[in-house]
């Protein structure tokens, strides 16, 4: 992972020559000193102040120089211009507190950039470089980097988790802030998963090592940042040829200035009072916050694009079955006839099911355990595919399973409540009487209601997805307020949905968690897949959720469009600016001071707008 960061560093020549240091500071004292001078009108200061100029302004005219080697307009071969420009009419004053501003500005700039830049350091500084492995009965020290998958790694009270892994013993709270955003610490017990770069608070935990390095959430988020800082979104592309043509168009009206006037001082005031820094530098910065934001919120962001892609989304296409389910099937409800109790039912229920491996099945004999009832094994146990299983209890025949092998077996279905569409039914009789009716269905996430409201609420279309059959996926969507449903759909079909949405012109996202949701993840605008879903998912997808929950997913999508505002606010806003700002200047209305001034501040405030994006930091914990 710090073998990535050396290379982004290497590629991204901003990143050094853009930092705040040393030599900036002492620039902007000297020539702040050589203000104070020419105010208190010390003799000289008038030649002091070209030699400040010149030699304080070195940093704008070597960018200068270089951007008109490389035949590129920018805002530093025009202020160049200007300041040259300046001197050459002996307005020395002038060009110095314009020199002065630009500074400070420019410091104030790299300041709110490397906030920005740090993003990753301060992420890579939250990762523990040692751990504590079990080796038989030994605790031993070991390197991060040593660590293997399958390791039992020993995280102490107050130590950060060094890998992604599942709880074997132990009982702790842990920290997810880092990575899920939640306020709340997470209780761990067995069978529980945990995160690298989040703070165990309590008791120790043993945990078996499932990822490692780039792999764990905290290593994708880290390269999600990564990926931000250097692949540039399409809107991004946009603020650089923007910058460019905000140049030309100030040296045009410069130049138009000039001819008509013959006036130096508004000319060079129009040439200083056009800024594209701020689209320039702040729209990048407003990507890398949102990305950031967006990990701290529980996504990982692919790049920039997706981000980009995300805040234009109109509709949003979800898969059922472990999307907005849990994807397991529960009993939801139990229904006892012919005065047998809850506990006869359910405990006849287990005893059967529990040499059985089907799914409606499994979920009955984990209700009756959660409830500590005893489970004794059937006896002349029989499956019959596709209906269920007649089997002997306590010496007393048994039959459970759907109202076909019932009627077989020779029960009379008069007394059972009507068929639901929201959930299977499992009859249970005894000794030729029914008495009672188990319910089993796969619950819908908690959160998945107010997720669909929230989008609602955003003017974006929900659309179920589901190969399930249309009684069941219409009985989900009835309960999600979701007015369109496609039910019965093969996984190659899903595909072809998606691609006939597109082509009706609409903006997708698909959220799916299965091998069978991947082609569609890939064929929408974004895909978006459920962290707890497939690996063939998780790679096929945009956006990834960490863990399940779909509110992360709302949030994000929330994010994205406040990027998106805040890029436009930075667009408009310097488009007027610097339009109305060049008209005062023609019209000699702008003296070149203020002129200055217009251009700093401007410029800042569009920068400082696109800082609010930029997550705040996380605090610390040994």
């Amino acid at each position: 992972m710090t073998s990535t960061v050396a290379a982004v560093a290497a590629e991204q020549h901003d990143a050094e020559s853009h930092s705040l240091g040393r030599a900036d500071l002492i620039r902007i004292a000297c020539v702040g000193f050589s203000v104070l001078l020419y105010w208190l009108h010390v003799p000289f200061s008038n030649y002091l102040a070209v030699a400040a100029t010149l030699l304080g302004g070195y940093p704008i005219y070597e960018e200068a120089l270089s951007n008109l080697r490389e035949k590129r307009m920018t805002m530093e071969l025009s202020m160049s211009i200007a300041l040259f420009a300046a001197l050459a009419i002996s307005e020395a004053a002038t060009a110095l507190l314009i020199t002065f501003f630009v500074l400070i500005a420019e410091a104030l700039e790299k300041l709110t950039m490397s906030r920005g830049r740090n993003a990753i350091e301060h992420l890579l500084s939250l990762l523990p470089q040692d751990a504590f492995v079990r080796i038989g009965a030994q605790v031993e020290g070991k390197k991060v980097s040593l660590l293997q998958i399958n390791d039992i790694v020993v995280i102490k009270p107050g130590a950060r988790v060094p890998v992604d892994g599942e709880v074997l013993s132990g009982h702790s709270y842990i920290d997810q802030s880092t990575i899920t955003g939640e306020s709340i610490p997470a209780e761990k017990v067995e069978g529980d998963f945990v995160y690298a770069g989040t703070i165990n608070q309590s008791g120790t935990l043993d945990v078996r090592t499932t990822h490692i390095g780039q792999d764990t959430a905290f290593g994708k988020i880290i390269h999600a940042v990564e990926s931000a800082e250097l692949y540039k979104a399409p809107i991004q592309k946009t603020a650089d040829r923007l910058a460019g043509y905000l140049v030309y168009f100030a040296m045009g009206c410069a130049l138009i200035t000039f001819l008509v006037t013959h006036n130096m001082k508004d000319t060079i005031s129009v040439v200083i009072v056009a800024g594209a820094c701020g689209i320039a530098a702040g729209t990048p910065l407003a990507i890398l916050g949102g990305v950031g934001r967006a990990a701290r919120a529980g996504s990982i962001i692919k790049g920039g694009l997706f981000l980009e892609l995300l805040g234009h989304i109109d509709t949003v296409v979800f898969d059922k079955t472990g999307t907005l389910t849990y994807g397991t099937p529960t009993v939801v409800d139990l229904i006892c006839l012919d005065g047998a109790s809850e506990f006869d039912v359910l405990t006849i229920a287990a005893c059967a099911e529990s040499s059985s491996e089907h799914p409606l099945g499994k979920a009955i004999t984990q209700f009756a355990q959660q409830r500590v009832l005893e489970i004794k094994q059937p006896a002349n146990f029989q499956y019959a595919p596709g209906k269920g299983i007649v089997c002997t209890v306590d010496g007393e025949a048994v039959v459970i399973g759907n109202r076909s092998l019932c009627q077989d077996k020779g029960y009379d279905l008069d007394s059972i409540p009507d068929s639901r569409t929201d959930a299977s039914e499992v009859l249970i009789g005894k000794s030729q009487k029914l008495i009672g009716v188990i319910y089993v269905a796969d619950v819908l996430r908690l959160e998945a209601a107010q997720a669909i409201a929230d989008l609602k609420a955003m003017g974006i279309k929900s659309i179920l997805l589901s190969g399930d059959t249309k009684a069941i996926a219409e009985s989900v969507a009835e309960k999600l307020s979701i007015q369109e449903v496609a039910a019965g759909v093969l996984p190659e079909e899903k595909q072809d949905y998606i691609k006939k949405l597109a082509a009706s012109g609409l903006r997708i996202a698909m959220v799916g968690d299965g091998i069978n949701d991947a082609p569609a993840l890939m064929e929408a605008s974004v895909g978006v897949a459920i962290g707890s879903g497939t690996d063939v998912a998780r790679e096929s997808a945009d956006v990834v959720l960490i863990g399940s929950d779909l509110s992360r997913f709302v949030e994000t999508v929330r994010i994205a469009r406040r990027c998106r505002r805040i890029i436009m606010t930075n667009f408009i806003g310097t488009l007027l600016v610097d339009g109305v700002g060049v008209l005062l200047a023609a019209f000699g209305y702008l003296s070149p001071l203020l002129a200055a001034f217009i251009h700093v501040s401007s410029e800042l405030v569009f920068i400082m707008n696109s800082a609010r994006l930029l997550p705040g930091k996380v605090a610390k914990t040994s």
